[in-house]
């Protein structure tokens, strides 16, 4: 027997002893008699009293009074006090434990009376109170427990202790749960601090045997009660019935609200009348308002809802004095390649064209003219009410500058204009806005060969220009640059007459022949074979020679040149002077010969037909 209990039953007598006694004074009669025939001999024949067998016999009595604990078991007490830091708990023992309040944080609902598992740590620590845990109590059969509500679907309780990566952690039975932030509630949840430090029930949803990982849910016990209402709201769904529901999130693309379990969408275009670029100018999270059902499909899965149909279309409030030729003010909406959309009234809109812009012709785009958020002024081209459609212009507030054309820009008047685009066969320039014209790639240079406009000026860049000839009918212009001076092919004509030789630069090589740089800007051509040198090669790029001119021809601008024709005709020349001098020399010869006919000797036929032998082999050799 411990000490403990030695302890305790000495106590225990000494408690029961004066009540003997004192039960045995306040007596009646009949009491004295029964205490009368109490063995006093055996009393005092027993010599030990209640130390022997009696004492013995007592506590064995008392010990069968106390539950067989044992320190590291799991049992069920039950709370019979509680302060703000302590729960004590009767576990049947000869001591009462304790535990700390926080173990029961997930249970705030915990009073005097209830029933709870704990584990016994220590039997008596130094202060001989007996240490209990509810919470090492929970862990030890809180495997069986969460995978028994797993298999039975029960509904369980949990406190949330903090956040994680996607979700909460939630204390489920001692163990560290998973609670994934889209199971949370069935609505998408903006702030997860909320729940930190709150009990809720959950479901466990899936777990993880070889890991120990439990998944829980909050919004599967949601779900259960919503889609019993779900159910009864489908079943009333009609086309064109108006509901309240709450926005329940909001995109770029609609807002989807949720009508009590059901979803449903309202497009951006069925939001408002008018224009808008994002539904969050209409409408915010959690806003209450209400929605016409527009359509469903045949499951009622897909709810198309409308908010603009709540409210007149703007088009029935036009006003109905409103008519083609007046003048009306908007805002620009939205913008296209094509044209703007103009605001004139929320919810009417019409279209300014970009040929309706401005009066030039040449191709534009929108964006060239206006810009959304623009305030505009522009006249009623078209009006149809019953489609609703109407076109703008904003040309027609200016004056059309064709009207005055003859007057302002006259055949040979000069002006300055802006390139605003290439064709393979010329440059369209501005002169004003609306006045358009075209530069023939001819009437660009007096001198150079331009293949391409771009290799002369670049779009954007001003260039004079004069004007040629006025086609009114098609509203254009026929100007020309190079008209600007003088006809430099008056002055080549002289400078450049055929057999004359001039220095040129090879500046361009091809198959059927060369392009020449010569002096003053001006280009000339060799063909192939007149590109051969005196040693045999051919001229190279951007090699400098001695070119003679071939060819003139004023009207058609053409300089043909050859290099070979100026060391061929100078070969030629001296070939020419050396037969000259020659024949002078022959002439002489004869002379002297006819001469000396008349007096002469046989020695003289004999030198003369020398003479005549060494003229013949000379001539001989020259051939």
């Amino acid at each position: 027997m411990t000490e403990e209990k030695k302890e305790n039953l000495e106590q225990k007598e000494e408690l029961e002893q004066p009540q003997v006694v004192e039960n045995a004074q306040q007596a009646e009669a009949p009491a004295v008699a029964e205490t009368e025939e109490f063995d006093w001999d055996a009393l005092e024949a027993d010599d030990e009293g209640f130390a022997g067998a009696k004492k013995q016999e007592l506590v064995d009595l008392y010990d069968n009074t106390l539950n067989t604990v044992q320190e590291k078991e799991v049992l069920e007490g039950t709370v019979i006090s509680m302060n703000k830091r302590e729960v004590v708990v009767d576990i049947g023992y000869k001591s009462d434990g304790i535990v700390s309040l926080n173990e029961f944080r997930y249970n705030p609902e915990l009073k005097v009376g209830d029933s709870v598992e704990v584990y016994v740590e220590s039997l008596e620590d130094k202060k001989g109170q007996m240490i209990l845990s509810h919470k090492k109590a929970r862990a030890v059969r809180s495997w069986d427990r969460v995978n028994a509500a797993l298999d039975n679907d029960e509904i369980i309780k949990g406190y949330i202790k903090c956040r994680t990566k996607g979700g909460m952690i939630v204390d489920v039975f001692g163990i560290e749960a998973f609670l994934p932030g889209s199971q949370i509630d069935v609505k998408p949840i903006r702030d997860y601090d909320m729940y930190v430090g709150k009990n809720m029930e959950f479901k466990v949803v899936k777990i993880n045997q070889e890991f120990r990982n439990v998944v829980v849910s909050h919004k599967a016990l949601i779900e259960a009660e919503l889609e019993q209402q779900k159910k009864e709201i489908i079943s009333k769904l009609e086309k064109g019935q108006v509901l309240e529901g709450t926005v329940k999130n909001v995109t770029s693309y609609g807002v989807f609200i949720d009508l009590g379990g059901v979803d449903g969408l309202i497009h951006i275009t069925d939001l408002s009348w008018g224009r808008i670029s994002h539904p969050n100018e209409i409408v915010e999270l959690d806003q209450k308002l209400n929605v016409v059902i527009l359509d469903f499909d045949d499951d009622k899965k897909r709810i198309a809802l409308g908010l603009k149909q709540l409210t007149p279309h703007p088009w029935d409030n036009l006003d109905a004095e409103l008519k083609v030729g007046d003048s009306v003010k908007g805002k620009v909406v939205v913008m296209a390649d094509y044209g703007a959309f103009v605001e004139i009234a929320p919810g009417v809109e019409g279209l300014i064209h970009v040929s309706e812009m401005s009066w030039s012709q040449h191709l534009r785009s929108a964006q060239d003219f206006l810009k959304v958020g623009d305030e505009v002024e522009a006249q009623i081209l078209t009006l149809d009410r019953d489609e609703r459609k109407m076109s703008l212009g904003i040309k027609q507030l200016k004056k059309d500058p064709w009207q005055e054309v003859d007057t302002k820009f006259g055949i040979g008047t000069k002006h300055n204009a802006t390139v605003r685009n290439f064709t393979n066969f010329g440059v369209f320039v501005e002169i004003e806005e609306g006045v358009d014209g075209l530069i023939h790639i001819s009437d660009l240079s007096w001198t150079k060969k331009i293949k391409h406009p771009s290799e002369f000026t670049a779009i954007g860049a001003d260039i004079e220009v004069v004007v040629l000839d006025i086609d009114k009918d098609n509203r254009r212009l026929s100007l020309g640059h190079k008209q600007l001076e003088e006809n430099p092919w008056d002055v080549f004509e002289t400078i450049f007459s055929v057999d004359s030789i001039h220095e040129g630069t090879v500046v361009e090589l091809f198959d059927k022949g060369a392009t020449i740089a010569l002096p003053y800007g001006v280009e000339g051509f060799a063909t192939p074979r007149h590109l051969v040198k005196e040693d045999g090669s051919k001229a190279s790029l951007e090699e400098k020679l001695d070119f003679k001119v071939i060819e003139f021809s004023k009207a058609a601008k053409r300089i043909i040149l050859s290099h070979s024709r100026v060391f061929e005709d100078e070969k030629k020349g001296e070939d020419t002077a050396k037969k000259k001098a020659q024949s002078k020399q022959t002439a002489k010869a004869m002379k002297a010969v006819k001469d000396s006919q008349e007096k002469t000797t046989l020695g003289d036929i004999s030198e003369l037909a020398a003479l005549k032998s060494q003229m013949e082999a000379e001539e001989n050799k020259e051939k």
